[in-house]
């Protein structure tokens, strides 16, 4: 049967305080990770907004010309959902072979997903300022797959899956289509600010094709110590902000600083006043998006469709 994941140990939450609990981490800079286990020596997490229910691994069909690491499709409630093995896909040679025991319901990017692992431990929250890129600290053949690294009170090291990697290597990059150009686009500049590479990837794509000049960060706080520079520096020149930034895109969760408080700080910071904040997150909840609202982001637009992302961005540059 599947769980809502209440387990009381000291320091940890259960599923269901997570989501009873949301609107209130808006701007904390915390976060809430579910940790898991893939068979390896290492702990593994996933932010808990994007996991819907927790469950012992079901009867999968099987189902041909599944992508390597796809087992097959469960029934879930009148949906149909691949399930995939994180092992396979993440390439962990010295993980068990068999099926992990536990299923991971999983909904991000608009996608709802199961993700096998060995085993589920417990949900802890982290303070965001706590959470540092993977560099230098992850091997190379897993480091394409974790977005961030944070540290429990005994030392021991949490890595953060990058969830968005996984769905494009397992399923394919989305296509972007056709976009129409801005008018003069090269009059404007959109700052973006995204911890995934496949993410920033994409966002630089969309600015391409609508013309526009681009510049990004690859956490909260970078960004918002560029921003800053960005306005002290035109205010020492007596010049206008706005012929820097255009707009300003931001993601939901970050290493250093989330987009939350990334977000609070520029909406109360009157050298930015009337340059637009839209949030663009793989967090594509009705929920998330009130996250969003609470803290005065101007629009709010689920990861990855590149048409709306488009659309969202062209009536806020003038």
């Amino acid at each position: 049967m599947p769980t809502n994941f209440a387990q009381n140990r000291p320091g940890s939450a259960t599923l269901m305080e997570s989501v009873d609990a949301r609107t209130k981490l808006a701007g904390s800079n915390r976060m809430e990770i579910l940790l898991f286990s893939l068979g390896t020596h290492e702990i593994f997490g996933i932010n808990v907004f994007k996991v819907r229910e927790v469950s012992k691994t079901p009867a999968i069909t099987k189902a041909p010309n599944m992508p390597t690491g796809v087992e097959g499709l469960i029934s879930l409630r009148g949906n149909v959902i691949p399930v995939v093995s994180l092992t396979k896909v993440m390439h962990l040679a010295d993980a068990p072979t068999e099926l992990g025991r536990s299923m991971m319901v999983t909904e991000y990017s608009k996608r709802i997903l199961g993700f096998l692992v060995h085993g589920v431990d417990r949900i802890i929250r982290v303070d965001w300022d706590r959470v540092r890129a993977p560099e230098a600290v992850v091997t190379s053949d897993l480091h394409s797959y974790i977005t961030a690294i944070t540290e429990l009170p005994d030392g021991r090291l949490v890595s953060i899956v990058d969830v968005e990697q996984i769905l494009a290597n397992t399923f394919g990059d989305s296509v972007i289509g056709q976009i129409d150009r801005v008018n003069a686009g090269d009059m404007y500049n959109v700052f973006f600010v995204d911890d995934s590479a496949v993410a920033r990837r994409k966002i630089a794509e969309v600015l391409d094709k609508l013309g526009v000049k681009h510049k990004h960060a690859l956490n909260g706080l970078e960004a918002w110590t560029r921003l800053s520079g960005m306005a002290a520096h035109c205010q020492q020149l007596g010049r206008n902000l706005h012929d820097e930034v255009s707009v300003i895109l931001v993601d939901a969760e970050m290493p250093e600083m989330d987009g939350y408080v990334l977000t609070k700080n520029i909406k109360s910071d009157p050298r930015f006043h009337g340059i637009p904040v839209i949030m663009h997150s793989s967090l594509s909840s009705e929920a998330n998006r009130a996250m969003g609202k609470s803290v005065g982001v101007d629009a709010y637009v689920a990861k990855f469709d590149a048409e709306v992302l488009a659309d969202t961005i062209r009536p806020m540059l003038t």
